[in-house]
């Protein structure tokens, strides 16, 4: 399979060209030159697929044959070693639960899975592999454990300062060997236009071999695709073959994942982005303008993006018919008033307890089939990191009903170790190179 950038569509090169080089020097994104249709007996029978199986079945046709066959189930069964099950709530509402891997957080998928592409590809005797990644939370935990003690690799994290939780900021900033953690006085906007302005700038790539791990990276977004799938499959097996889905989102890598299941065949009928106050994306589905903004500060942290970096890839897919956009995804926003309700009813009718992002895709959810009653679909709200990440937005009593996992209590007795630097792009060249 051949990429091209989305700001050039003649462009072309490898799987492992667009992994390793993460974005092009003309600051578009990769996208595949063709996304394959999956056959109607695969999609029909999902349900008598495992999840590697399909997760198998819906990278070989994305990559083709830019990995072998065998190498490629390898990949998939050890990057992908971890459930994701849907649960039942009430009729036709179901959460996908995407925080079962190493780093409790939906991220894992996309991690691992490129971690171990990244290390296939490798070659003995080549130059070291920087990583570059900007993280609003969840992202630098899930590639500092997928990365960690890769050979040949060194990964940096960016966070911004006092904009994460104390449990994430541990998940990055205790690991040591080939991670290190850079605390940016700044927006995890700032911390991304950093990771940018790297990947152009021509000291730093005579210097360092550099790629990032963020979504713009297409080895995390095909991995993403597969618990789309995982979940359909799933539901056919409760007897629902209509589905809608609603995905937190953020730097919109999740539910650009879920259009491109939907572009290979999977039979979503609607798609729901549910964000916080940073409502960029909710606000262009209603007005049709694209306005980004400066990111605000939020209870759901790991959304707080005012300029979405994968939104390119999704209007890049829709670029034949953007009414087609229009129609399959619908936004709802909430600030934090909002959310915290919305956890404890999620508490209250279920005794289920949720964080912060994944109870704003449950209130969207509600909203939407408050709105459309006449649609006959099963909803199912994504669940994209543990509720015990976030312990200071919840009472007491929904606390004391959270199993906090064991590598969580583990990360309360490491040390912090990470690096302070403003959001001028001077000072964290600087440190890259006299860093090295």
């Amino acid at each position: 399979m051949k990429f091209y950038s989305t700001n050039n569509t003649s462009s072309r090169v490898s799987f492992k060209e667009a992994v390793f080089n993460s974005m092009p020097q003309d600051k578009g994104l990769y996208m595949p030159v063709t996304i394959p249709r999956l056959d109607d007996k695969f999609i029909n029978n999902l349900d008598s697929y495992t999840l590697p199986e399909i997760a198998f079945h819906v990278a070989q046709n994305l990559l083709g044959d830019d990995i072998p066959a065998d190498d490629l189930k390898t990949i998939i069964n050890d990057a992908i070693n971890f459930y994701a099950p849907i649960v039942k709530l009430e009729e036709d509402v179901y959460v996908l639960e995407l925080f079962h891997g190493p780093s409790l957080a939906f991220k894992d998928f996309g991690a691992r899975f490129m971690s171990r592409i990244m290390s296939y590809f490798l070659e003995e005797g080549e130059k070291q592999l920087d990583i570059l990644v900007a993280t609003s939370g969840d992202t630098g935990g899930a590639v500092a454990l997928g990365f960690l003690g890769v050979p040949n690799t060194r990964v940096t994290i960016l966070y911004p300062k006092g904009k994460v939780s104390d449990i994430q900021e541990l998940q990055l900033t205790t690991n040591g060997q080939n991670i290190r953690a850079l605390e940016i006085d700044g927006t995890f906007d700032d911390c991304q236009a950093l990771v940018k302005q790297a990947f152009t700038d021509d000291e730093l790539n005579a210097k360092y071999r550099l790629t990032s791990a963020n979504s713009i990276n297409i080895a995390r977004l095909i991995p993403q695709t597969f618990y789309y799938f995982n979940a359909y499959a799933q539901a056919l097996k409760q007897g629902k073959n209509k589905i809608v889905f609603s995905v937190p989102s953020g730097n919109f890598g999740n539910i650009g994942a879920g259009l491109l299941a939907w572009k290979m065949g999977l039979p979503v009928e609607q798609f729901i982005a549910a964000t916080n106050a940073n409502d960029t994306v909710p606000q262009f589905l209603k007005s049709g303008v694209y306005q980004p903004k400066p990111s605000v500060a939020t209870l759901s942290n790991a959304m707080d993006v005012g300029n979405p970096s994968n939104w390119v890839r999704i209007a890049d897919m829709f670029k034949d018919d953007m009414s087609q956009l229009n129609k399959l995804i619908t936004g709802y926003s909430f600030d934090d008033e909002e959310t915290t309700k919305a956890i404890n009813a999620v508490y209250n009718h279920y005794k289920y307890v949720v964080c912060p992002h994944t109870a704003i895709a449950w209130q969207a959810l509600k909203d939407y089939q408050q709105d459309v009653p006449t649609d006959e679909a099963a909803g199912i709200f994504l669940s994209t990191a543990h509720p015990c990440k976030f312990p200071d937005v919840f009472s007491d009593e929904i606390a004391s009903h959270i199993d906090t996992p064991a590598q969580v209590k583990e990360l309360h007795a490491k040390t912090k170790k990470s690096v302070a630097l403003g959001k001028d792009f001077e000072a964290f060249k600087d440190y890259l190179l006299n860093n090295a």
